[in-house]
């Protein structure tokens, strides 16, 4: 795999990077795919202070390669994970879930590469004019929290490289190393994958939430709840009851109301596969297996460069 501007950017031998995810991505699984060549992510939006701290420093201790931190910009101890960040020496910053110029300037003083995640062409101009220095885009196919537009990554990550001269970065949608060489030629620099590391042995999910995510099938997830932060859900007893409330009409409130507080953690992290909410990407589809997040990331290097191969051999053509 020929090196880019993503790898030269966060000095990686791949451009494969594995989303900050709430609730799944500990310093086990970040390091774990930096020490395979990529570039792991904690997701700190599911931690209080102390514990990104802590995840930090067993990250450090576990690779000498570059990881990142994912920062969503509406976490309430901001500031306090700031300063971590630049304690540690932190070297990449993924920001998300808010304004960009709000911390890229102060992160870039203290020589912290700054990636903001955008769900359309138009944010992915404002990160670059903010400072930073890659887009993630990501298409309304990925788990979690999404974009309004519902724009697909197959139609987002061409707009979005036209859109700017910094590196994208493409998700939503990709969990194989086909999906990866799909995005790659559509302009992408590199790929971010979430749902694929969701589900393996050193993602801090619970197990139940692991193995839904391999049952899950086609048509399995939906995004939802628009009026409060869109999301990607599996569907479930809660998911049935947010269906319900809009039936009813329910109001802005009225699903504030039914969403409350811990829903996710309840879900993804506890295990509780009826009242919580389970974030996870239509990829999930294709997701069959828990394993370890080195053998996924090895299937994805592998499946890359043999589909490319394939492309390239003088025996391919177009079937009429």
């Amino acid at each position: 795999m020929e090196m880019n501007r993503i790898c030269d950017l966060f000095d990686i031998q791949y451009p494969v990077i594995q989303a900050g995810m709430i609730w799944c991505s500990p310093w086990q699984l970040a390091s774990t795919v930096s020490n395979a060549g990529g570039l792991g992510i904690i997701g700190s939006g599911s931690m209080y202070p102390e514990v990104l701290r802590e995840h930090v420093e067993k990250c450090k201790q576990a690779t000498d390669k570059p990881f990142a931190v994912n920062l969503p910009l509406l976490y309430p101890n901001i500031e306090e994970h700031i300063q971590t960040i630049i304690d540690y020496k932190v070297p990449i910053v993924f920001t998300s879930a808010g304004n960009p110029k709000t911390w890229t300037s102060k992160l870039k003083e203290h020589g912290i590469k700054v990636v903001h995640v955008v769900s359309s062409a138009k944010f992915a101009q404002k990160a670059e004019a903010a400072g930073c220095d890659a887009v993630v885009a990501e298409g309304f196919e990925a788990g979690g929290h999404n974009g309004r537009e519902e724009t697909t990554t197959m139609v987002l990550i061409p707009q979005a490289v036209q859109a700017v001269q910094i590196p994208v970065i493409a998700a939503g949608g990709i969990g194989t190393g086909r999906g990866m060489l799909a995005a790659m030629a559509l302009g992408a620099e590199g790929v971010q994958i979430g749902s694929r590391f969701a589900a393996t042995i050193e993602s801090s999910a619970h197990e139940n939430f692991k193995n839904a995510i391999v049952e899950a099938g086609e048509g399995d997830t939906l995004l939802t709840l628009k009026e409060l932060v869109p999301v990607r859900l599996m569907k479930n007893k809660f998911f049935n009851e947010v269906m319900n409330a809009y039936t009813n009409k329910a109001t802005k409130e009225d699903l504030a109301g039914l969403l409350g507080r811990g829903r996710a953690k309840k879900g993804m992290f506890e295990g509780n596969l009826d009242e919580g909410e389970l974030e996870i990407g239509q990829i999930a589809s294709l997701i069959n297996e828990v394993k370890p997040a080195s053998e996924v990331f090895n299937e994805i290097v592998l499946e890359f460069e043999a589909a490319k191969k394939e492309l390239q051999s003088p025996n391919f053509n177009f079937k009429a």
